[in-house]
C-alpha cells in the first residue's frame, strides 16, 4: 500500500483510549466515524470522511461485551468494504471467543472459527492480534494474520527487576510454553503448577514442581477474568513458602469474582496490558501500554515493511 495510499485508523467503543494512543504514536488524527446503537440495541456505524481507496485499520478488542463489541467490528468492516476502502485491517488487540477453539466436548461449537469465519464474510482484508489463547486460530482465517506477542513489552518492565530470587511459574500445565520463553529471556527457574478446574469459575492447585521457598514466583498467563486460576496457584505457593508471588497476563477482563479474589491479597501485583479497558484504582493491578507495538505494526503494514521482528520472541 506504499503507492500513495492514505492511512486511516479508526475505533469502535470497545478500547477508544488505546486507538488513540495508537493515533498518538503514529502522529494521525483518530479517524471520525459514528459508532453508536439505537434504542432497540442495533448497532449503527457511519463513517464521517471519506474514506475512498484508502487503507483503513478498524481497532476494536472483542471484550465483554462481546457480542456488542463483535457486531460493532463486523458492521465497521462492511460499512468500509460499500464505502471503497482499499484494503480494511481489523486490530483486535484481544480476540474474544479465543477459548472456544476446539471441540472438547460432544454437541459443542468451535465458535473462534466461527468469528473467523464472520470477519472474512464481511470483508476484511488482514487481522492484527496479539496473544491468541491458542496460536492454531490463525490458522481458522483464509487471510493474512499477524499474531504480536506482548512479551517485549513486559521484558522492557521487567527488565529493571532484580531474577536472582526469581522463578517463573505457569499456573498450568498448558502454558508451560510461554512460561519457558520468560524464564529464558530473564534466565531464572521454571515451575508449573498442576490443577484441576472443579466448574467454569472455580480452580483447586492440586500440586507443584519448581523452586518455591524464600523465593519470589511470578506466574505467566495469556489472560484472566475470574482471576480463579492465579489466586488458587497463588495459595499454594505461599503455603510452600514463596516470599512474594505476582502475575503477569496479557488480557485482563476481571469481572466482580475477580475483583472480589484480588482483594484478598494471595497476589501481591498483577502486571497486565491495555488490550481491554478496565478500572483497576482499589486493585493491585498495574497496565503497561502496548500502542506502541500496534502501532509500529500498523505503520510497517500500511508500508508494505516487515513485522516479523515485532513477533520472533526467543523460545517460540
Amino acid at each position: 500500500m506504499q503507492n500513495g495510499t492514505s492511512l486511516k485508523i479508526f475505533s469502535g467503543n470497545s478500547n477508544k483510549p488505546l486507538a488513540q494512543e495508537i493515533c498518538n504514536y503514529l502522529s494521525v488524527p483518530l479517524g471520525d466515524a459514528l459508532v453508536t446503537s439505537f434504542p432497540d440495541s442495533e448497532s449503527f456505524v457511519r463513517f464521517n470522511e471519506n474514506i475512498r481507496g484508502t487503507d483503513v485499520f478498524l481497532v476494536q478488542s472483542t471484550s465483554s461485551p462481546a457480542n456488542h463489541n463483535v457486531m460493532e467490528l463486523l458492521i465497521m468492516i462492511d460499512a468500509a468494504k460499500r464505502a471503497s476502502a482499499a484494503r480494511v485491517t481489523a486490530v483486535l488487540p484481544f480476540f474474544g471467543y479465543a477459548r472456544q477453539d476446539r471441540k472438547d466436548q460432544p454437541r459443542v461449537p468451535i465458535t473462534s472459527k466461527l468469528v473467523a469465519n464472520l470477519l472474512v464474510a464481511a470483508g476484511v482484508n488482514r487481522i492484527l492480534t496479539m496473544d491468541l489463547h491458542a496460536q492454531q486460530i490463525q490458522g481458522f482465517f483464509d487471510i493474512p494474520v499477524d499474531h504480536l506477542y506482548a512479551s517485549p513489552v513486559f521484558f522492557e518492565d521487567l527488565r529493571s527487576r532484580e531474577t536472582e530470587n526469581l522463578t517463573i511459574f505457569s499456573p498450568d500445565v498448558g502454558g508451560m510454553k510461554m512460561a519457558n520463553a520468560y524464564a529464558e529471556v530473564l534466565g531464572c527457574p521454571l515451575g508449573f503448577v498442576a490443577k484441576r478446574r472443579t466448574g467454569a469459575s472455580t480452580v483447586e492447585a492440586m500440586n507443584l514442581v519448581g523452586e518455591v521457598e524464600g523465593r519470589e514466583i511470578l506466574l505467566v498467563d495469556d489472560m484472566t477474568e475470574t482471576a480463579g486460576t492465579l489466586t488458587a496457584a497463588a495459595k499454594i505457593l505461599k503455603e510452600r513458602g514463596a516470599q512474594k508471588v505476582s502475575a503477569l497476563v496479557s488480557h485482563c477482563m476481571l469481572n466482580d469474582t475477580g475483583r472480589e479474589r484480588l482483594r484478598q491479597g494471595l497476589l501481591d501485583e498483577l502486571i497486565t496490558t491495555n488490550t481491554v479497558t478496565m478500572e483497576n484504582e482499589d486493585l493491585p493491578v498495574r497496565q503497561l501500554s502496548v500502542a506502541n507495538l500496534l502501532g509500529e505494526a500498523i505503520r510497517r503494514t500500511h508500508t508494505d515493511s516487515s513485522i516479523s521482528n515485532l513477533f520472533q520472541i526467543k523460545g517460540f
